[in-house]
């Protein structure tokens, strides 16, 4: 378990980096863990699926699936691997402040 400090506040983060409370998250983290998996800037469309994400789990209490963004979220299979390539729903989670999602290596 590591710590880090993110927008001034210090949180715990797993071995990979995902928070283990996502109630430390913050909006203002997320530009800065963004660029740690190296996106840069966040756009409003980042924003849509990351508030989406976070409301989601919310409700759930899990990771939403890349299907559930799809067809919950609104928001194209194609769209989240422009805007999260290489793995959508763990980069989305990991900016998101939330654990990595369930089948994700």
């Amino acid at each position: 378990m590591a710590e880090a400090t993110l927008a001034g506040v210090t949180v715990e983060r797993d071995d990979e980096g995902f928070f283990k409370n996502p109630d430390d998250w913050k909006e203002e983290m997320a530009p800065e863990l963004a660029k740690e998996i190296g996106i840069d800037p966040l756009t409003e469309e980042h924003w849509k699926v990351i508030r989406f994400m976070r409301e989601d789990y919310k409700v759930k209490g899990q990771v939403p699936s890349i299907r559930r963004m799809k067809n919950e979220g609104g928001i194209s299979t194609k769209d989240l691997y422009n805007l999260f390539p290489k793995g959508p729903a763990k980069k989305a989670a990991y900016i998101a402040g939330l654990g990595k999602p369930h089948g994700c290596i």
